[in-house]
């Protein structure tokens, strides 16, 4: 059997383990940096509080965080004269394409949406009057191309210099994960975030970032660690469960990333070992090596063939060190007269990966049979995730998205 067999043939029933609800953490602890902190290193487990990692990473390590931020993407419209519920859920931006234009847009712009209730809304725009600032700002929604699950939606609005960010900061909401199993709070604006978020774009967060503190991020900077940020906004394919017995079934969701050519030269060097945090970190890092591939095939090629595709890493030789493939885009960058990459990933990192660039990873505790899961038990190497869980589960640890965290080592 082939490589790429072998993992498409992974089944999902082997990533399971019981997750009792009230395992699942509803909030974060009032200070974030004291959440337990379960460190993995070589098979041997240790048990912290997550203020002390700066202590616990390799020295000289360089941590690498996603300076993505959550989106109020969640909007209610409500069917003329008390009509139904529409709920439509931002996804990700269609026109104009770039994340930055789009938030800063007055007018209209177009989004990729999923749309509850979707049977009642049959025809016509869905309007309301919402307050920004002091301005009353009418502004509608309309339908249109579906796109698998989701729909194309068309927003326009009438508002002197009213953006689209602004409406979402008015009337959208967090959209906090569905296993959470309550509304949304006003506590989660905030407690949704990160502490370093500033790139508008995420409809969901990066939540191994949740345990930083200012106090955290500053004893880092004393102990020498570097910091570096990159951005990959997360979608909510963040959330959708692997439903197919063998993970071949499964597809992933594509994924906007971008990375500054000074960090990409750094990484190149290799001088420092890498420190993922959180798992939209590890799969923004990893895919590079895949881009700096096909930039070694075909130096001249368009955006559009740079895409990591789900599969690529199982199916495509690997012939250059992860230095050169860094470098190549490093070289892609300076012909272009750029100083960030712009891309988009798929990748799949499932057992049978090989990592290239993480050398250790910050992490939550993830969902049962989940593609986050398989990434972990890729990292740490057969079957280990199951006695690192094991070892959460018979300790108190708090799971998923507001719970406790793990620092993984290899």
């Amino acid at each position: 059997m082939s490589k790429i067999d072998e993992v498409r043939a992974l089944r999902i029933s082997d990533y399971d383990y019981p997750l009792p609800d009230e395992r699942i953490a509803k909030h974060p602890l009032a200070e974030r940096d004291q959440c337990k902190l379960l460190c993995w290193r070589d098979g041997g487990i240790n048990e912290h509080k997550f203020a002390e990692i700066p202590g616990l990473l390799p020295e000289h390590a360089m941590l690498v965080y996603n300076n993505t931020r959550v989106i109020n993407a969640r909007l209610r419209f409500r069917k003329p004269g008390g009509g139904a519920l529409i709920e439509i859920f931002c996804l990700e931006p269609v026109l104009p394409r770039d994340y930055e234009q789009i938030f800063q847009t007055t007018g209209s712009c177009t989004w990729l949406c999923l749309v509850g209730n979707s049977k009642r809304w049959k025809q016509g725009p869905l309007s309301q009057q919402v307050t920004v600032d002091v301005q009353q700002v009418p502004w509608q929604a309309g339908g249109g191309e579906r796109r698998g699950n989701a729909f194309e939606i068309h927003f326009s609005w009438n508002g002197a210099g009213v953006t689209f960010a602004s409406l979402l900061d008015a009337i959208g909401e967090i959209p906090i994960p569905p296993y959470l199993n309550r509304s949304t709070e006003d506590c989660d604006s905030t407690d949704y975030q990160t502490v370093y978020s500033h790139i508008d774009g995420s409809v969901a967060a990066p939540t191994a970032g949740l345990h930083f503190t200012d106090a955290v991020l500053a004893e880092c900077d004393r102990r020498g660690i570097e910091r570096r940020e990159l951005t990959l906004h997360v979608g909510a394919g963040t959330f959708q469960p692997v439903k197919s017995e063998e993970i071949g079934g499964h597809d992933m969701h594509t994924e906007f990333i971008s990375v500054k050519r000074s960090l990409l030269a750094e990484l190149a060097k290799a001088e420092r070992p890498v420190i993922a945090v959180g798992t939209t970190s590890v799969r923004t890092l990893e895919s590079l090596y895949y881009i700096g591939q096909i930039l070694e095939d075909n130096p001249n090629a368009d955006e559009s063939q740079l895409l990591v595709t789900q599969w690529m890493p199982y199916t495509t030789p690997c012939a250059i060190s992860t230095p050169k493939a860094l470098q190549n885009i490093v070289d892609y960058l300076d012909r272009h007269h750029a100083d960030s990459y712009l891309g988009s990933t798929q990748v799949m990192i499932a057992p049978g990966f090989q990592y290239r660039i993480v050398q250790g990873m910050v992490t939550n505790f993830h969902q049962p049979q989940s593609t986050l899961l398989l990434l972990v038990s890729a990292f740490v190497g057969n079957g280990n995730w199951r006695s690192i869980y094991d070892y959460a589960l018979g300790h108190g640890f708090r799971f998923l998205s507001y719970g406790d965290a793990c620092l993984l080592l290899r």
